[in-house]
Formats: C-alpha cells, sequence, structure tokens
C-alpha cells in the first residue's frame, strides 16, 4: 500500500470537521444527544459520567430503521450510502470519514470503508492507515467496538474517533493516571489497577508523519496484543470473540468482552478509557451502587476463567 493512496491531507481534517459540524448541524443532519455528566473516584480514576438528557431523537430513528428493514428485508445500513450531509473527507481509496450522526460528544468522526465489510473482521493494515492519517489531523482516542458483545450497534466496519481531551476539565483520558504502572513483558504489558484480562502497547507518535509505515508497525502490534489476551483468527479475517480497542498517538489498549450489559448499562470501548455513559439517574445510581471499575470487570473477561 504505497503512501500516494493517501486522499486526506492531515493539516486540513481539524477544518473540515468544525465546517462540517456547522453545516450539518444547520441542515438537521447532525443530531446531537445533550448530556450532563458528573465525575465518579474509584481507585485513583476519575471515571467522567455522563448522564443523557433526551434519548428520544436517537430512539425514533432506530424506530424508522426497522420499519425500513422489515419492509425492504434488508438490514439498515446508514454508511451504505452515508449521508453527504456528514461527509468530512476522503482519506484512502478504500476509507473515508464521516461525523457521527447521534453525537454525545463533539466533533465525534466515524472512519468507515467504502465498501461493506463485518464489524466483527480483524482491522487491516488501511483500517489502521486510515487512523494514523487522521491522528495527524486531529489529536484524539480512536476507539473500535468489535462485535456486538463489544458495544457495536452497526455491523458495517468502523473505528471512531473523538477529541481530546474528553472533557475541558479534567485530565486528557481518564485512565491515563493507570498507565504509568504498566508492566511490560517485551514490548507488552499488563497494567496492575486494571481488573480484567487486557494487554497495553506503545505506539510511536511520530508515525504520525508517516501513516503507512505507522499502519505495518500498528497492525503487528495489534495482532502481538489478540494474541497475548487468547484472541485469534477464524476463517482468515474472522475474530474468535468480541473486544474492544482503544488506541492514542501513544498507545494501544485491547479488552476482550464477555457481555455488552451490566444490568441495564451499555458499556462500549469508551468505558475503558473511564468514560462512562447511563440513560437516567437510576442507572447513574447503579453505577455508583456498584463501582464503575466493578461494572468493567463484569463486562471483559476476569483473570480467573483465561
Amino acid at each position: 500500500m504505497p503512501d500516494q493512496n493517501l486522499l486526506l491531507q492531515p493539516s486540513t481534517l481539524w477544518n473540515s470537521v468544525k465546517k462540517q459540524t456547522n453545516h450539518a448541524l444547520a441542515c438537521g443532519a447532525l443530531l446531537s444527544i445533550p448530556t450532563e455528566f458528573e465525575f465518579v473516584e474509584q481507585d485513583g480514576v476519575q471515571f467522567l459520567v455522563r448522564i443523557l438528557a433526551n434519548l428520544v431523537r436517537k430512539d425514533t430513528a432506530k424506530k424508522q430503521q426497522d420499519k425500513q428493514t422489515q419492509t425492504t428485508g434488508k438490514e439498515f445500513n446508514p454508511f451504505l450510502p452515508y449521508e453527504q450531509d456528514l461527509f468530512v473527507a476522503d482519506i484512502l481509496d478504500t476509507h473515508v470519514c464521516i461525523l457521527n450522526k447521534f453525537n454525545v460528544v463533539d466533533y465525534h468522526l466515524l472512519i468507515i470503508t467504502r465498501a461493506f465489510e463485518e464489524q466483527e473482521s480483524l482491522l487491516t493494515l488501511g483500517d489502521f492507515a486510515a487512523m494514523w492519517a487522521c491522528l495527524a489531523g486531529m489529536d484524539g482516542l480512536v476507539f473500535y467496538n468489535a462485535g456486538k458483545n463489544a458495544g457495536a450497534s452497526q455491523r458495517h466496519k468502523h473505528l471512531q474517533l473523538v477529541p481530546l481531551p474528553l472533557t475541558s476539565s479534567g485530565i486528557q483520558i481518564p485512565i491515563e493516571p493507570l498507565l504509568v504502572s504498566a508492566k511490560f513483558q517485551d514490548a507488552i504489558a499488563t497494567i496492575p489497577g486494571l481488573p480484567f484480562i487486557h494487554a497495553f502497547a506503545k505506539l510511536n507518535p511520530e508515525w504520525v508523519e508517516f501513516p503507512f509505515t505507522g499502519a505495518k508497525a500498528t497492525l503487528e502490534i495489534y495482532h502481538n496484543l489478540l494474541q497475548a489476551v487468547g484472541l485469534t483468527a477464524i476463517d482468515g479475517d474472522r475474530q474468535s470473540d468480541a473486544y474492544n480497542l482503544l488506541a492514542t498517538r501513544e498507545w494501544m489498549l485491547i479488552v476482550p468482552r464477555s457481555q455488552e450489559h451490566f444490568q441495564s448499562i451499555s458499556v462500549n470501548s469508551l468505558g475503558f478509557a473511564g468514560a462512562m455513559l447511563v440513560k437516567n439517574a437510576s442507572e447513574m445510581e447503579l453505577l455508583k451502587r456498584q463501582s464503575p471499575m466493578n461494572i468493567l470487570k463484569n463486562v471483559a473477561k476476569s483473570v480467573n476463567s483465561h
């Protein structure tokens, strides 16, 4: 995959994101979900917990999609075709970047494959090249919900990117204080403060300058992390089980999943960054009662069962 396939000029990305966000809000294509947030402290982590103020828009859209699926007999795919009003940039011949229609975080991007690929297929060189090209233009947290049990709501393959810091108050990413104590064995580490199966590795921030070089190295690290947590490929390119992936310019973390929900609370990759989402006040109470880390432990895979 030669460098000339890069269609995105990273230096233009941030302006394109802001411009397209204004346009999409004005024409009604972007349906931001309002939230309030508070911090819930546990084990040295200031968990950022957002509480949804209103889910009506997303529920209405979901009903329309389900209706369309029933009428046509084909599962609704919001990315084929994607809405032009949400389009931000071409990244590669294989990937484009669009706004997340129902965003909770401002400037939340989706890095999607142009052709349909399953969300449960393993990430590829192209996926990581697209990731690095976007990280070059926007410092953020990339995440991938690999499969339904990992919180994926769409089958069409998409990585997600949210700008850092996650809130204007507090540190860039809530779990960051735990990462400094990473215990490395060769290039792969575990984080003592995370009480579930996971694997962690450092990335080189200079890879933003060379997305394809970075992608090649990152792909190898990714496979090593999968192997470290006992995940394998089946039928060539499909994952053996659900997992969450988190990556910044500096590091990557993989967490295998056992289930999507803890009681009524759904957890996706952002939960393992220390950012959680609850639908109402009673879920917020449940989260505080059970504690965020315990919830993560319940939806991940426990160290004992490995």
